[in-house]
């Protein structure tokens, strides 16, 4: 992955302008979208995951797949839930992720610098600073598509959430 700038740079006040970001990812979402989420240790990548989830129509406790690696959630698409924090590149490989990167629903990858190698050849990266107490800068690169036209969207429309 290069690292040559972010197609768009969300300034996230508040929880709720996180969520928003995440609904308006959530409702474009297809079988075999695969999001990669960085940041530090408590900058949001899990309560961005539990508010994408929920605009995929999954209810119930959505938290992190620190020690299962993997969760399984269903919603108007299954939603795959990875954190390979903890993986050495050769049990990530092991895993065979591809069958969930392929498959039918969307993958969430919390700590997925760590496994770039591994990651499909299109996809979405989402790196969240933390600024402040609520404040966020979340930097968004697109790898391919549909995720370069999602970013021009974002670039020229901003976040808008059809509700």
């Amino acid at each position: 992955m290069t690292e040559s700038g972010y197609d768009f740079r969300y300034m996230s006040k508040n929880p709720t302008d996180t969520e928003q970001l995440a609904a308006w990812l959530a409702e474009r979402s297809l079988p075999g979208t695969v999001i990669g989420l960085d940041g530090d240790l408590g900058a949001g990548k899990t309560a961005f995951s539990q508010s994408f989830a929920k605009h995929l129509g999954i209810s119930g406790v959505v938290n992190s797949p620190t020690f299962t690696i993997i969760k399984e959630y269903e919603g108007r698409l299954p939603l795959y839930h990875m954190d390979v924090y903890r993986l050495s590149m050769d049990e990530a490989d092991e895993l065979g992720l591809d069958e969930y990167f392929f498959g039918e629903g969307v993958c969430l990858v919390e700590w997925s610098s760590l496994i770039t190698e591994l990651l499909p050849e299109n996809y979405l990266h989402i790196s969240i600073e933390t600024t402040g107490l609520s404040e966020r800068i979340i930097g968004i690169k697109s790898y391919g598509e549909p995720y370069s036209q999602w970013c021009r969207d974002l670039n020229e429309n901003g976040v808008s959430i059809n509700e």
